[in-house]
C-alpha cells in the first residue's frame, strides 16, 4: 500500500486538475453560447441565398433548354463555378481544431477526412487538402497528404472576412483547373453533446432539383442589370457564406466537445478524490492501530 504522503500528494495534485477542468468548462460553456447565437442569426440567410440560387439555376437551366428549340443565337449565361467536368483531382477542406481537450471532436473529423480520401484514392481521383486547423494539419501530415495550403489560426476573430480568405482560395484552384471538384469536412453542430460529421460538397455548386410532374416549375426571375451579373455576385457569395456557415458550425461544435469532456474530467476527478480519500482514511486507521498495537504490547512487555 503507498505511503500516506504519497497519497496525500495525489489527492492535492487531481484537486488541483479538478480546478482547471471545471474552469475550462466554464470558459467553453460561455464560447459555446456566444458561438450558438452566431449560427442561429446566420442560418436563415444561408438558407436564403441557398434558396434563391437554386431558383435562379432552375430557372437559368429551363431556359437554356428552350433556347436549344428556338432559332436564337443569344448568348447562354454561365459561370465557371457551375460547371462540371470529369473528376480527375478532388480536394478536401478539412475544419479542425488548434487545440485538444476536447474528446473526440478532433478525431471524428480527421477519421472522417482520410475515409473520404481512401475512398476517392481507390476510385483513381487525386487528392488534396486544404487545412483549417492545426489538429488537422498534424494528423494528414503524418500520413503523408498532399497539402495545398493551410489557414493557420484563422478561429482567432473569426467574421466573414476569414471566409473569404478560404473562398478566394478554393475558387482560384477550381476556376484554373487544378481541382475539378471540392468538398468540406466539418463537424456540424447539433447540441452542446452532439456534433454530426458532415462531408459535403462545394465545388462545383449543386445541380438544381428536376422538376416533377405536377409542379409549378421554377420561379421567374427579373434580372437586373442581367443574368450574368446576379451569377457573379451570388455564386462567390454562396461559396463564401457556406464556408462560413461551416467555420462557424466547427467552431461551436469545439466548444461543445470542450465542455462535455471536461464537464466529464471534472466529475471523475470527484470521483477520483473520493477513493482516495476513502484510501487514505484506511491506511491512516490502519498506521493508528499498529501504533495502538505496538504501544499496548511495549506496555505488556514491561509488565512481565
Amino acid at each position: 500500500m503507498p505511503s500516506l504522503k504519497t497519497i496525500r500528494k495525489r489527492i492535492t495534485s487531481v484537486k488541483a486538475t479538478q480546478k482547471i477542468t471545471r474552469a475550462m468548462k466554464m470558459v467553453a460553456g460561455a464560447r459555446l453560447n456566444r458561438a450558438q447565437q452566431r449560427i442561429v442569426q446566420l442560418r436563415p440567410y444561408a438558407e436564403k441565398v441557398n434558396e434563391v440560387l437554386t431558383g435562379v439555376s432552375a430557372a437559368m437551366k429551363a431556359a437554356q433548354v428552350d433556347q436549344e428549340y428556338s432559332s436564337s443565337d443569344s448568348e447562354k449565361p454561365t459561370h465557371p463555378l457551375l460547371q462540371r467536368r470529369p473528376e480527375r483531382t478532388a480536394m478536401f477542406l478539412v475544419l479542425s481544431g488548434d487545440r485538444g481537450l476536447c474528446g473526440a471532436f478532433n478525431t471524428n473529423v480527421n477519421k472522417a477526412a482520410e475515409r473520404a480520401w481512401r475512398e476517392k484514392r481507390d476510385a483513381g481521383v487525386e487528392v488534396v487538402f486544404a487545412t483549417i486547423g492545426k489538429k488537422g494539419r498534424e494528423y494528414l501530415g503524418r500520413r503523408k497528404a498532399e497539402i495545398a495550403k493551410d489557414f493557420p489560426r484563422l478561429y482567432d476573430g473569426l467574421d466573414i472576412s476569414s471566409a473569404q480568405l478560404v473562398a478566394d482560395f478554393i475558387v482560384g484552384k477550381f476556376e484554373k483547373g487544378e481541382v475539378d471538384s471540392v468538398y468540406i469536412v466539418y463537424n456540424q453542430f447539433k447540441s452542446a453533446i452532439t456534433q454530426e460529421i458532415t462531408v459535403a460538397p462545394l465545388l462545383p455548386l449543386p445541380e438544381p432539383p428536376e422538376t416533377k410532374e405536377g409542379d409549378l416549375g421554377p420561379t421567374t426571375y427579373i434580372y437586373e442589370p442581367h443574368e450574368r451579373a446576379v451569377l457573379e455576385r451570388l455564386v462567390p457569395m454562396y461559396v463564401e457564406i457556406s464556408i462560413f456557415r461551416a467555420l462557424l458550425d466547427s467552431q461551436a461544435s469545439e466548444h461543445g466537445a470542450r465542455m462535455t469532456a471536461m464537464d466529464a474530467a471534472t466529475r471523475n476527478a470527484k470521483d477520483m478524490i473520493s477513493r482516495l480519500t476513502l484510501v487514505y482514511n484506511r491506511a491512516r486507521q490502519a498506521a493508528i492501530t499498529k501504533e495502538l498495537m505496538e504501544i499496548i504490547g511495549g506496555a505488556e512487555a514491561l509488565k512481565d
